[in-house]
Order: C-alpha cells, then structure tokens, then sequence
C-alpha cells in the first residue's frame, strides 16, 4: 500500500502553504514481492579484496532498488579444504560479518551473505549468514551435507578433511515470506527442501559453487526440481568462473520461478541479477496443482527429526 500526505496551513496575516511530503511506504503485509539481486562475485587469494567487491556490489544492488542481495558460496575465500581454516573466522564479530552488516545498514536491505568459513570451538564450518535492513543478523545455516565426492576422470573433493556439517535447518522472514537456507551440495536433498516447505517457505536460497563435472548435468537440474518439487522460488548463487583456480565453479547463477521456469540465468563471468519477483504466481501454481495436500502421508511422510 502506497501513502502519500499533503497538508495545507494557511493563516490569515500569512498566507502560506506547507507542504509535507512523507516519503512513500509499502507495507510488507500487502506486498506481492520484492527486487532481488544476485552477485555472482569473482572470488580471489585476497580474503581483504574479496570482502571490499562483495561490499560494492551490493551497493550497486541498492541502486538497482533490490530488497534482498544474495552472495555467493565461499565469496572471501578460494574453495580449498586446505585454506578453509586460515580463512576462517568467528560469527558474528570477524571482519566478514562486520563488513556485511555494516552494509545491510548503510543499504536499508536484506543480505543473504554466501558462505563464509566460521570457526567455532576448534571446528570450521561452511556457514552462511543472514543481515537485516538495521544489520542485524537474523539467520545463520551451516551447512549440513558436506560435498565428499570422488568421479574418475572428473573431480575429487572431501570436504569433511576440513569442515564440520552442520545440523540444524534455518530460515528467515522478509516482510510476510518465509525462506529456507541451503548451502551447495545440500540442494541434491530432496527430504532437506521438503521439511522447509512443511514449515510454510515460499522461496529457497542455496549459496552454491558446483564445479565443471557436476555443473553442466546436474545444476539446472536439480535447481528446477526443488522448485517444482515444492512449489517455491528457488535461488542459486555461485561464484564466477576462474579458469585457472584450483577448483572452478561451474558459474550460471539462477532464479527459478514455482513452475520450474528459469527466471534469469547468468553465465560463468562476473555479473550481477536483478529480477522483481512475483508471489502471485506462487499461489496460482499450488491452487492449480495442490500437491501439498495430495501427497499420501498415510502411506509415507517427511518428518524433522531434531
């Protein structure tokens, strides 16, 4: 709902009119969506760098006129388990989360702040945090299913030699929309995004870094399947493509709509998304196709266990 007051003073020595304007509000109850930014970052050697461009990107992101800005998996550090611990830091008072609150606040908006490597009683974990418009931290996830993978001829990569899995699933509310939080390899777990449209989500956000084996076959693909699955926004966010890092990202940051429709997609260079997103649309698909209250849950079911 948009508001605007004219007042008029007039006295009768004096003739005059103030005029106040008072800036013009939505009210997040009656909102249908918002702007959402997508920085797909170049990510470097230089924790200090990499922190310094995540901050100016979301102030282009600002004036893009975005509510939310979405960073990617591993934006201040390379994706190696042999640097995850020198790059880590604790949450919430390292220079990562100092930087991002301090640009929630100085941008009024919502960041969502890719993934950083936390550490916490000796352990290091893959963890993502969440800042509000007065840059508070609203949600931190860590993630939950580490990426221990080994494919002939294509990739090998243990995540568990250097990282602690998280246990728990987090979400946060933007105005009246709930949204669940995933970190990469947990997007390939169907249960995972099921439990977080059992707590009512209507958009999943996965900070994301899938590589040039499983990327090409697998991103899209499971990206488009969650969202369908759920009927929900679903959000990926990777680092650009460096061609001669020792792990490349795959790249092609997405947003897909309930439908399973690619909304906007980017390539594997730096760049940035910016897409109004619409709830309406969500809606319109659960009424058409009201799977959530066809599924069989006298024969099976998806429960939280902790």
């Amino acid at each position: 709902m948009c508001i605007t007051l004219l007042c008029v003073y007039s006295a009768k020595k004096i003739s005059r009119q103030l005029i106040f304007v008072f800036k013009t509000f939505r009210m997040a109850s009656s909102i249908s969506g918002f702007r959402v930014a997508v920085l797909q970052l170049t990510v470097t050697a230089d924790k200090s760098a990499n922190i310094t461009n995540a901050v100016n990107r979301i102030q282009q992101a600002k004036k893009e006129g975005c509510t939310l800005t979405i960073l990617p998996e591993c934006f201040n550090s390379p994706y190696n388990t042999g640097l995850f611990r020198q790059y880590s830091e604790i949450i919430p008072g390292g220079e990562t989360c100092q930087a991002l609150s301090k640009a929630a606040k100085s941008n009024g908006m919502y960041i969502v702040g890719g993934s950083i490597p936390e550490i916490h009683d000796e352990k290091v974990y893959n963890t993502c945090t969440v800042w509000d418009p007065n840059g508070n931290m609203i949600a931190k996830h860590r993630k939950m299913h580490l990426f221990d993978i080994n494919i002939p001829g294509g990739i090998y990569f243990k995540e568990s030699d250097a990282l602690t899995a998280g246990n728990t699933l987090n979400t946060f509310q933007l105005g009246k929309f709930k949204i669940g939080l995933g970190i990469c390899y947990d997007i390939r777990f169907s249960e995972m995004a099921t439990l977080y449209r059992k707590q009512g989500c209507d958009m999943l956000i996965y900070p994301s870094a899938f590589n040039m084996t499983t990327g090409p076959l697998h991103w899209s693909l499971l990206t488009r399947c969650r969202a369908v699955d759920n009927q929900v926004f679903v959000v990926v966010a990777s680092p650009a493509r460096v061609t001669n890092s020792n792990y490349i990202a795959w790249g092609h940051s997405m947003v897909v709509d309930p439908w399973g429709k690619i909304l906007s997609e980017a390539s594997e260079k730096d760049m940035n998304l910016y897409l109004d997103l619409d709830f309406n649309s969500r809606e319109t698909i659960r009424q058409q196709i009201p799977t959530e209250n066809q599924r069989r849950i006298d024969i099976y079911d998806t429960i939280e266990i902790k």
